[in-house]
């Protein structure tokens, strides 16, 4: 996989892994204010999110790159059903 490839994959990666962060650790502001919603998190924490999804995609696309790159799982024989 050429480094264009990579790039692509670790956005993928990095967007599925932060929408599944968001939830973690919401806690919903007891007195809310006329107009704002009641569902919005007090501290939503989204750098945080940000960092944690960073880690987890390096490390996923990482051992997928690696897992490729020493033949463990051969993707193109998966993919195309050759080597």
């Amino acid at each position: 996989m050429g480094p264009f490839g990579l790039i692509v994959v670790f956005l993928i990666v990095w967007w599925l892994v932060f929408f599944m962060s968001l939830p973690f650790g919401v806690r919903h502001d007891r007195a809310v204010d006329e107009g704002h919603d009641p569902g919005a998190p007090d501290r939503p924490m989204l750098w945080r999110k940000a960092a944690a999804a960073t880690v987890i995609a390096i490390v996923l696309v990482g051992a997928v790159y690696v897992a490729d790159d020493l033949e463990w799982i051969v993707f193109r024989e998966l993919i195309y059903g050759e080597r």
